[in-house]
């Protein structure tokens, strides 16, 4: 496994579109912003990232976008903007021969999974899931001079946001379950409150494994799936001797959508009790069930041979975890809390 320089102070961060643009948010995406300069990183955005558009823009300029990204040697990391729904349109606009002859840390969550999991199935580097660059505005713990809120390093504390803005440098914080969750719509607020005490499930009462991590949003993993954009055969023939630690975010598909998918990636040969340490699934954002299937059941039923843990804190509910696609992942559970320590090995 391949990975890339993380980032010293002035670094050059490049933003682009793959997925949707972020004009109907600039407010807090320019929030975000101003946490990551904060931080001592610089920014530079392609055109593309501003558009108030789904699509953030057309696939071919979004594609051409993203390589000159990579192609550029300023530019030290390249970030999603956002999420979306129209990710999977550019990836044939992806040149993946500069992606992986300029290999630099690709960072994102949602809909981006699109590029990232064949990033480091593909091309055998390593990147990070679980903030875009427009995850950042809640990281506000001080006030300028112009009454504007912004991150400031000296009230530096361990959360979630925190921990991915301490990544950006190489530091590779341990991470352990949150006590409390925001439950309900986090996309509308810029005001984050724990309301819910986090309740982790899983199929044993103690999980300690090490294994190869990789993963990322279920809802587009599955539309990978058998594409020439699954690079899951060949990730496996590198890596599967070490056993593999396989986490999903569940945004939106139901009990009964999860549980096929599960399924479908066991049929595929993605998931297989001889490889597979062990299951990792976030909280789901938007929760249903056309037949009364619980996603417990759906989850146990999909896989009855494999150590699994869900509800856990990963994927479009705050707080999170980053994931490093492709780095070894201690993972240790017990006690209904779990602790994550990522190894690059």
């Amino acid at each position: 496994m391949r990975y890339p320089e993380f980032l010293s102070k002035g670094d050059l961060i490049g933003i682009c579109a793959p997925s949707a643009g972020v004009g109907r948010k600039e407010e807090s995406f320019d929030a975000s912003l101003r946490a990551i300069h904060k931080a001592g990183f610089r920014t530079r955005e392609t055109a593309s990232v501003r558009l108030n558009d789904m699509r953030g823009g057309d696939a071919v300029t979004r594609g051409k976008e993203l390589n000159e990204l990579f192609r550029s040697p300023d530019v030290k990391m390249v970030m999603a903007a956002s999420g979306g729904d129209f990710l999977s349109e550019m990836l044939p606009y992806t040149d993946w021969e500069a992606l992986s002859g300029n290999p630099k840390w690709l960072m994102g969550y949602s809909d981006p999974t699109g590029l990232l999991y064949p990033y480091t199935t593909l091309c055998d580097v390593a990147g990070i899931y679980g903030f875009n660059a427009g995850s950042f505005d809640m990281i506000t713990y001080a006030v300028d001079e112009k009454d504007e809120k912004y991150y400031d390093p000296a009230t530096f504390r361990p959360d979630y946001l925190e921990n991915a803005i301490c990544l950006l440098s190489g530091g590779i914080p341990e991470q352990h379950s949150f006590p409390a969750y925001m439950k309900g719509d986090t996309w509308e607020t810029d005001q984050i409150i724990f309301n819910e005490p986090t309740a982790y499930q899983a199929s044993a009462e103690r999980i300690h494994v090490s294994g190869r991590c990789i993963g990322g949003c279920i809802d587009v993993l599955k539309d990978l799936i058998g594409t020439r954009y699954d690079g899951t055969k060949a990730f496996l023939s590198r890596y599967g001797g070490d056993g593999l630690i396989w986490y999903f975010d569940n945004f939106a598909l139901s009990a009964e959508a999860l549980y096929r998918t599960l399924l479908q990636m066991r049929y595929a040969g993605w998931i297989d009790a001889g490889t597979t340490k062990a299951v990792l699934i976030g909280r789901t954002l938007v929760e249903s069930s056309d037949t009364g299937m619980t996603y417990k059941e759906g989850i146990l039923r999909a896989l009855p041979d494999i150590p699994v843990i869900w509800e856990a804190d990963i994927g479009h509910t705050v707080p999170h975890f980053f994931m490093i696609n492709g780095a070894m992942l201690d993972l240790s559970y017990e006690n209904g809390k779990a602790g994550l320590k990522f190894r690059l090995e």
